[in-house]
């Protein structure tokens, strides 16, 4: 069933939302060669505690960290370990949910680890925009499919691939609510949005091909079949007759 917010549920996923922001502000100050995701990890964790909130994906279905965070040619739901060192010339997703006052709030961010390459450089950037440009479409009377062809057809027009097994999603006093987000589909299907939906639309971009596979012996790790590298970038926003909010960005 989908969940349409009152304005006090709102204010408080907009607090949730900032323990988010600051969280992910963090992860990229702290990026660097040499750290462990174990030990990123625990930077995010410092910042959700300190706020009085609790990480929404610790022992979530059985997650055994606060964030995920994966590398290069794993596109989401990485577990940070002590043995996986991130390198020069990585790139690297952090996602993070903060849970406060009864609310989730859901975002994640695609880093550099020092100086990348080009062609890394610009999937970052790409997905980003992916975006924002399918949040545009946050917009009473739009439909699902307006924010997923947005995101696809920037994606395809860079000649990067867009991950169909995995979508965003509705959220709120679940971490995961409907309706289903995906980052591909067609222009005026789907569900019709309404005014104070609050969706995680979160593109997960790869530089070949979409298809992906989880990783048998965690049952989380979700790597592009091709090996290519992948990147995440995901914020909570709610739906308004003058477009989106959102709740996840440092103003």
């Amino acid at each position: 069933m989908i969940t349409i917010k009152t304005k006090s549920e709102i204010e408080k996923m907009a607090e949730a939302g900032k323990i988010v922001a600051a969280a992910l502000e963090k992860a990229g100050e702290a990026v660097r060669p040499g750290m462990s995701t174990a030990e990123l990890n625990a930077e995010v964790e410092k910042v959700i505690l300190s706020h009085h909130a609790a990480p929404s994906f610790k022992g979530y279905h059985g997650f055994p960290a606060c964030c995920c965070i994966s590398r290069n040619e794993v596109v989401v739901h990485g577990i940070p370990s002590k043995k996986e060192i991130l390198k020069e010339g990585d790139i690297v997703s952090v996602d993070v949910g903060a849970y406060y006052k009864g609310y989730h709030g859901d975002a994640a961010r695609t880093f550099p680890v020092g100086e990348v390459s080009p062609e890394a450089k610009r999937l970052i950037d790409v997905t980003r925009e992916c975006f924002f440009r399918g949040a545009a479409m946050a917009v009473s009377g739009n439909r699902i499919g307006d924010i997923s062809v947005a995101v696809q057809t920037l994606a395809e027009e860079n000649g990067f691939g867009v991950v169909r097994a995995l979508v965003g999603h509705g959220v709120g006093k679940d971490l995961h609510e409907a309706p289903d987000v995906p980052n591909f589909g067609r222009a005026g299907h789907g569900v019709r949005l309404v005014k104070n939906m609050v969706l995680a639309i979160e593109p997960m971009i790869t530089a070949g091909g979409f298809e992906v596979n989880f990783d048998r012996r965690d049952g989380w790790t979700c790597r592009t079949n091709d090996k290519s590298w992948a990147a995440h970038y995901e914020n909570t926003v709610v739906v308004t007759d003058n477009g989106p909010v959102y709740l996840t960005l440092n103003s």
